[in-house]
């Protein structure tokens, strides 16, 4: 028994005129019953009363930098650069754990671990802006994850995928949709262990994409996929998700 593992989390929020749900991510942060959380928010200059909402709680956050950036994946990397903690979990605005002892939880999850995993992940529920259960994600979490399991997509989401700091590498901002698909690869990539805490983590705001970012953020996908499996491979894997990324109007 190893129960002498107490990881520290860095918590990432990455936000831009967020005031109609900022506050309810702060609230689920704040009121984690496990201790060595770390909170980072990064707001992109927001003109509405995203900060006002912020400061409301500026005693419980680490670190609060409000700025323009060059969109979601360059604030992301800001909030990385500050994070001290031994994980990493972007929460974006709207987002939240899914109980207040999520982290506990977790963390009580590691006893059965030799040392401290290089990922780990779980599930996601998807609710409405009412904080209502809508589903749970439809790609659900492997029992075991490898760098090669996103062969059939995003198993993970990026929210209930926790990676170690040190093994964290920027956003790539070639990708305006889906950079933190690349990430997660990149740092599966290089991980060795990977703990699967067979719990919800995440509560994640299901407000959809417009199609045409869906669009775009498809193709992304598919020349992510293709750069780190090879063509064919992710020709054999998405015939479905070629039709779609190309028919899709």
């Amino acid at each position: 028994m190893h129960s002498h593992l107490v990881p520290s989390f860095s918590v990432i929020t990455v936000c831009y005129n967020a005031e109609a749900v900022i506050e309810d991510t702060i609230q689920s942060v704040i009121s984690q019953t496990y201790h060595h959380v770390e909170y980072i928010i990064i707001d992109g200059a927001s003109t509405d009363r995203t900060l006002a909402i912020v400061n409301r709680y500026r005693d419980r956050i680490s670190r609060v930098v409000s700025e323009p950036d060059k969109g979601l994946y360059d604030a992301m990397n800001k909030g990385m650069a500050m994070a001290t903690g031994d994980y990493l979990c972007f929460l974006n605005a709207g987002d939240s754990f899914h109980e207040d002892d999520t982290l506990q939880r977790v963390a009580h999850s590691l006893h059965e671990c030799a040392g401290l995993p290089d990922v780990i992940y779980g599930e996601t529920e998807l609710v409405d802006s009412e904080g209502h259960f809508v589903r749970m994600r439809r790609l659900s979490a492997p029992e075991n994850l490898n760098w090669k399991s996103f062969r059939q997509g995003m198993l993970v989401c990026h929210q209930a995928f926790m990676p170690r700091r040190i093994l964290a590498v920027p956003y790539d901002l070639r990708y305006r949709f889906s950079a933190d698909f690349d990430w997660c690869i990149r740092i599966m990539k290089k991980a060795a262990t990977f703990h699967h805490t067979h719990l919800t983590l995440i509560d994640y705001l299901d407000e959809g994409m417009t199609t045409r970012n869906h669009k775009a953020s498809l193709r992304e996908r598919f020349r992510i996929m293709t750069h780190h499996y090879g063509l064919p491979s992710t020709i054999i894997h998405h015939l479905w998700f070629v039709i779609r990324a190309f028919t899709l109007k």
